[in-house]
């Protein structure tokens, strides 16, 4: 460059010297590997990740027959599954509860072991015993109970008349003596004792029905037993079959059947005046 003199001016430019580049060497490639790494770690994650379905569908499963109630229950489930994981299963298909239910595998399966480690093998019979809660009662009521039931059940096939226990009253024949009835219609009760009619023995009775003392006096030949009509807790009756103007009836002095003073030959008409007075619907005075 020139100068007002004509001398020339040497100027030493300085120019920026470029940045070198880093070596692409031994970085670079420690980069890319961490950067492989962590692509390679996040796969894995999202691999082991499990929808439940999808985790079973890639585990080894066995196909079980199950067997309840004389029903029988095609089941699959996973081998590594445990007792009580094959209990929630055979509640899906019965609708028996876990709680409920005893399953039989050679011997009694338990809970806590895996089918695997019990040695379950496709085709395997798993048996179930289940215990609904009318078999809960049933094991809580004492047996005279659930026998008076049966055979409660039992009569209640065929006409009270028509029973042994009563055929052997009833074909006596009605009594010379009885007072007589009205078929069809409704009375008061009389102010007399009901009388001329049978007990179970087969001997004759009257009822006489106390009001004032709030008693029936049930009479016999031996003896008159007075009953407090609050004591008795039910009246049933039923008609005389060829013979419909007249019941046989039964007051249950106790808490059963067992307990039930059975009268034969009462006049139908007075059959629910004596049933609302003994029950207390209403009282004739």
């Amino acid at each position: 460059m020139a100068t007002q003199d004509g001398s020339e001016e040497v100027i030493m430019e300085t120019e920026a010297k470029p940045k070198e580049a880093e070596p692409l060497g031994e970085n670079a490639e420690k980069e890319d590997a961490e950067t492989h790494t962590d692509a390679g770690n996040a796969t894995t994650q999202d691999s082991s990740i499990s929808n439940g379905d999808d985790a079973d569908d890639k585990q080894e499963m066995v196909d079980l027959k199950i067997i309840w109630n004389k029903n029988k229950y095609d089941l699959k489930i996973p081998v590594d599954h445990t007792g009580a994981k094959l209990k929630e299963s055979i509640h899906s298909l019965t609708g028996l509860p876990p709680a409920m239910q005893k399953v039989m595998y050679k011997g009694l399966l338990p809970e806590d072991k895996t089918l695997r480690e019990i040695k379950v093998t496709n085709g395997a019979k798993i048996m179930v015993v289940g215990s609904t809660i009318n078999d809960v009662l049933a094991v809580n009521t004492p047996k005279e109970v659930i026998q008076q039931e049966v055979k409660a059940e039992e009569n209640k096939k065929e006409p009270l008349c028509r029973q042994k226990q009563h055929r052997k009253v009833l074909d006596k024949g009605k009594p010379d003596d009885i007072m007589p009835a009205i078929k069809g219609t409704k009375e008061r009760l009389p102010t007399v004792p009901l009388s001329g009619m049978f007990n179970k023995s087969g001997g004759k009775v009257r009822l006489t029905f106390k009001l004032e003392q709030d008693q029936l006096w049930i009479g016999t030949k031996e003896r008159t037993e007075k009953v407090p009509m609050g004591s008795i807790k039910n009246v049933v009756s039923e008609p005389i079959e060829g013979h419909e103007d007249y019941h046989m009836m039964a007051f249950q002095l106790g808490p059963t059947e067992a307990s039930q003073y059975w009268v034969y030959w009462v006049p139908a008409q007075f059959v629910d005046a004596i049933k609302d007075t003994v029950l207390g619907k209403w009282q004739y005075f």
